[in-house]
């Protein structure tokens, strides 16, 4: 530990900052990793005779040091700590100074000073080497930084069997013959929308890569230790150390468990720097703010390669998703656009509205609520009528079947997209059996997670750490995750254990469920009220626009129901998940990523599905109308059907989600909690001079005040629910591509300026794939197609009118079809006092008109369901079944003609793994021939006898041969070739 406690050299200390802020003071080892803590330091007054005093360490107090100065001896440290007490003997520089009592809330921070002792400990022990910061003030931040050597490093990676380049570089096959015309017009066609970032430079090699290993250290292309390891790959190996460093204090294990107890605030890789400013300095991240996160380069592509090295694997996974979905979103919003204009042209010659609209066809139809409503003319609902035809029209049923099949083509391009992004990145191949060191390494990864180490001790089990003192130090980290294996082997929670989670889980979502539930009935009874409460009205304006106004205050009530239980929902499912007590980090993951879609989807599409498919389906028929609550008719459709509002329901929530939910809060929301820190900190912290403070903030001051990373999961839940508005329903809305390429243009942009600017690095993941997410989509894809072949047969009016026009219209035409649609009814057949009062209508009337497939009153069987009904119905439950098996054959062959891993890639993992085991050979053979030289020449030595007995023992043990054959422990100088 770099020693900036020491009295008259901390001013200096501070002077000598690096000035990039991402090195150690001697602006020569790298800062890989940060961990923040607020200390408090305040003395309480003693009273005699009280035990165990502890001394209050003061501003020049000793810490251990790596580069010079006063050094404590480390036994005498540990046994001071193993009794808890800190005897006050003699302190330079603070004569006279009293032994004093801690107070309660002193002694909590005293604990924690300690336990971050006893960690930095541990990390030196484990290589690592730390700079602090002097705690010269009462109370304040203070900053460890850490920097991992060559040796570190190198131990680490060979561990983590992480991928490094080796000397040998391949050529890569190209596509030959029209692909490579088609390729090459399509690179200089797109070349102004290229981002301009550092290219490899001669892109038809690529370098080969295998798993880091020292004995094989002459095969990598080393040129200098200290940028052969990236900064993402140097903080992904410190975050395995910190991981698992434990202490014995409370038995925490590693970093998450420290910060879980407010040992300490943050843990995180820095920055390259600033993303903007006057100096000329150009580090990755300023680059991907200029080509990335501005809005200003909306119309470029992404540079997923440096996204992926600059954040890693999985997030980059994710934009080269949201990349690639946007792109897709291009030809099925060209498609929808194309529907709606079909559906605008073809309205003035559509039959069934002409004769809606026409004046001259009197339907009269029958009052929509009791005694207060009039009769009214069906040319009155013109509007509607139009209107519906814009989106009930036969271009829409190919637009279901067209999106089914895009679905399938965007999941089926993504994994051919993964899968070349995979070898480019070199995630492909399977491991090899790896010794017994890797395998419990592996083990080890899978770090339980503090919550639930908290929930093992308190079990208070006492099988811990057995034969930790046994352990020796050739293969310390080894034996330490063999125990660590041990014990969770042992101790783990029962399903007993877990059973009130479970209980409270299944409980509580499934009162959530019917809770959006209740809204969406509530939302109805305020529809129904609000209609019968305005039919009331003596104003003729207010009751002639009585559907109009319902509609509109209502829809923009259930957004705004939708987006508060959005919130409630994500923080209910995350608590859910936490009183589980999952194990590890990827299984909590997914049991929240499944409780929260399950949430949401229910939130955002159950009044969504209601009026889809229940609104106006249960509303009886004059003279026996269905009511609830003792006076309310239960609401029906529109004239012109349910099409139109439930386009109008689902275009509202959608853009109403993308607008405030996606854009207004993802924005707003992080500057709010960045704000609060600031004024928190400023408030918490009190305000005293700092001789040692540099003017200028440094690298880890500016990132801890940056929003933390929380994961993922809240920006593919956003795109997933929108995969929904573009999927589910897009019968009724064949525009909803459009509106979310739109956004998607803008969130690609949103979300890169979040995680350059907004978000403090996230730690780098290597993942192959995007998870439980791909089985989400796939998920939806397939009850896309069920729910647009209901909504085509049930909602809308498409089987209707096919049925009439080639079984019951008299000329093959759509003449007559309203008329075929619309049952008589005998007003005098109307309950007592559902009459309308003082009836303005111009007629005398005797029948009116209403929506059903019934039998007449002069029928002898009045009001039944006619066979046409029954035939209509047979209809549609037939397009259903033949709408669904023909897009799910479809789907099914297009899954079957686009192989998952694309030819060229197949052709070069195979080209790869020849080429590595040619490259092997020719080196080990090269090593072989090396060593045969020494053996010879050794031997000529030994037959002139110039060499002593010594040197040729020296020079045979250098040849020694391992039992399989291999030649083990070289020196340097004889294993670079």
């Amino acid at each position: 530990i770099i020693n900036n406690y020491m009295e008259g050299t901390q001013a200096e200390a501070r002077d000598k900052a690096s000035p990039s802020g991402l090195h150690f003071r001697d602006s020569k080892r790298k800062v890989d990793y940060v961990l923040a803590y607020h200390y408090r330091r305040r003395l309480a007054p003693h009273t005699p005779g009280a035990a165990s005093p502890e001394p209050r360490r003061g501003s020049a107090s000793v810490t251990p040091v790596s580069n010079g100065g006063t050094r404590k001896d480390h036994s005498e440290q540990q046994q001071q700590q193993d009794n808890g007490q800190r005897v006050l003997q003699e302190w330079p520089g603070l004569p006279g100074l009293e032994v004093l009592q801690l107070s309660p809330l002193d002694a909590v921070e005293e604990e924690k000073r300690l336990q971050r002792e006893e960690y930095e400990r541990n990390l030196l022990e484990a290589g690592l080497e730390i700079e602090k910061d002097p705690e010269n003030k009462s109370q304040g931040l203070s900053f460890v930084r850490i920097h991992a050597p060559w040796q570190v490093l190198s131990r680490e990676a060979e561990l983590l069997k992480i991928k490094m380049p080796t000397k040998k570089m391949y050529e890569i096959t190209e596509e030959k013959g029209i692909l490579k015309t088609l390729n090459e017009i399509w690179c200089k066609l797109t070349e102004p929308l290229q981002p301009q970032v550092p290219q490899q430079e001669n892109t038809k090699m690529k370098t080969l890569s295998y798993p880091f290993s020292r004995e094989k250290i002459y095969l990598y292309n080393i040129k200098d230790k200290d940028t052969f390891f990236d900064n993402a790959t140097r903080s992904r190996i410190v975050r395995e150390i910190l991981k698992r460093t434990s202490t014995k204090a409370r038995n925490s294990m590693g970093i998450g468990t420290l910060i879980a107890n407010n040992v300490y605030d943050a843990a995180y890789p820095l920055h390259d720097g600033e993303y903007e400013g006057q100096n000329d300095d150009m580090n990755e991240r300023k680059l991907l703010y200029q080509e990335w996160a501005r809005y200003g380069v909306f119309y470029k592509f992404q540079p997923i390669d440096l996204i992926r090295k600059y954040f890693g694997e999985k997030i980059g996974l994710y934009f080269a998703w949201l990349g690639l979905y946007t792109e897709f979103l291009i030809p099925s919003s060209v498609v929808g656009i194309i529907v709606f204009l079909y559906g605008c042209i073809t309205i003035e010659s559509d039959i069934p509205s002409k004769e809606m609209c026409d004046q001259h066809n009197a339907f009269t139809m029958c009052p929509l609520c009791d005694k207060f409503c009039d009769y009214w003319n069906l040319s009155s609902a013109c509007a509607t009528a139009r209107a519906s035809h814009l989106f009930d029209n036969p271009a829409t049923v190919f637009f279901s079947i067209f999106m089914a099949l895009w679905a399938t083509m965007f999941l089926e391009q993504w994994k051919r997209l993964q899968m070349r992004l995979s070898y480019f990145w070199d995630l492909t191949g399977l491991e090899e059996e790896e010794d017994f060191l890797f395998v419990c390494f592996w083990l080890f990864q899978e770090h339980p997670r503090p919550e639930y180490e908290t929930k093992l001790l308190q079990k208070k089990l006492k099988n811990k750490s057995t034969a930790t003192e046994n352990s020796n130090e050739f293969c310390n980290v080894c034996y330490f995750v063999y125990v660590f294996c041990l014990q969770n082997e042992k101790e783990k929670l029962t399903w007993s254990d877990r059973m009130p989670g479970y209980a409270a889980n299944f409980g509580l979502i499934l009162f959530m469920i019917m809770l959006a539930f209740s809204a969406v009935f509530g939302v109805i009874v305020y529809r129904i009220t609000t209609a019968a409460a305005l039919s009331y009205s003596t104003n003729e304006s207010t009751r002639s626009n009585v559907r109009v106004t319902v509609t509109a205050t209502a829809v923009i009530i259930n957004l705004v129901v939708v987006l508060i239980l959005d919130e409630i929902y994500g923080a209910v499912a995350k608590w859910l998940t936490e009183i589980e007590i999952p194990k590890t980090e990827k299984t909590f993951e997914e049991r929240l990523i499944l409780k929260a879609f399950l949430l949401k989807f229910v939130n955002s599409y159950a009044s969504i599905f209601y009026v889809a498919f229940f609104k106006g389906r249960f509303v009886g028929r004059p003279g026996r109308y269905v009511y609830v609550f003792e006076g309310y008719r239960m609401e029906e459709c529109a004239p012109g059907g349910c099409l139109i509002e439930l386009c109008i329901q689902l275009s509202i929530i959608m853009l109403g989600k993308q607008l405030i939910q996606n854009n207004l809060f993802e924005i707003g929301i992080p500057k709010l909690k960045k704000l609060f820190r600031k004024l928190k900190d400023e408030r918490t912290e009190i305000k005293e001079m700092d001789t040692n403070q540099s003017k200028d903030p440094q690298q880890w001051d500016l990132d801890y005040i940056l929003e933390p990373f929380t994961g993922l999961t809240p920006e593919y839940m956003e795109m997933i629910i929108q995969f929904g508005f573009v999927t589910l329903f897009v019968a009724s809305f064949p525009l909803a591509p459009v509106f979310a390429l739109l956004n998607n243009i803008i969130e690609v942009r949103l979300d890169a300026k979040k995680f350059v600017t907004e978000l403090r690095r996230p730690d780098t993941v290597r993942e192959k794939d995007i998870g439980i997410w791909y089985n989400i989509l796939s998920g939806i894809g397939k009850l896309s197609v069920i729910i647009n072949a209901f909504v085509i047969a049930v909602t809308s009016d498409f089987i209707p009118r096919l049925m009439y026009q080639y079984a019951y219209s008299q000329n093959g035409t759509m003449h007559g079809f309203i008329n075929h649609t619309l049952s008589y009814f005998n007003v005098t057949q109307l309950k007592a006092g559902t009459q309308p009062e003082n009836s303005l209508f111009a007629q005398e009337v005797s029948f009116c008109r209403f929506k059903d497939y019934r039998e007449p009153p002069w029928s002898p069987h009045q009001y039944e369901l006619s066979k046409q009904y029954w035939a209509v119905l047979s209809a549609r439950l037939a397009f259903v079944i033949l709408f669904q098996n023909l897009v799910m054959f479809l789907s099914v062959l297009v899954d079957w003609m686009i192989p998952d891993i694309p030819k060229d890639i197949s052709e070069q993992i195979k080209k790869e793994k020849t080429v590595l085991v040619d490259f092997f050979l020719r080196e080990e053979h090269e090593k072989l021939k090396l060593i045969e030289s020494f053996v010879a020449r050794d031997k000529r030595r030994r037959r002139s006898g110039t060499k002593s007995r010594r040197t040729r023992a020296a020079s045979f043990s250098q040849c020694q041969r391992s039992p399989k054959g291999s030649f083990t422990s070289f020196s340097s100088q004889h294993t670079v070739v």
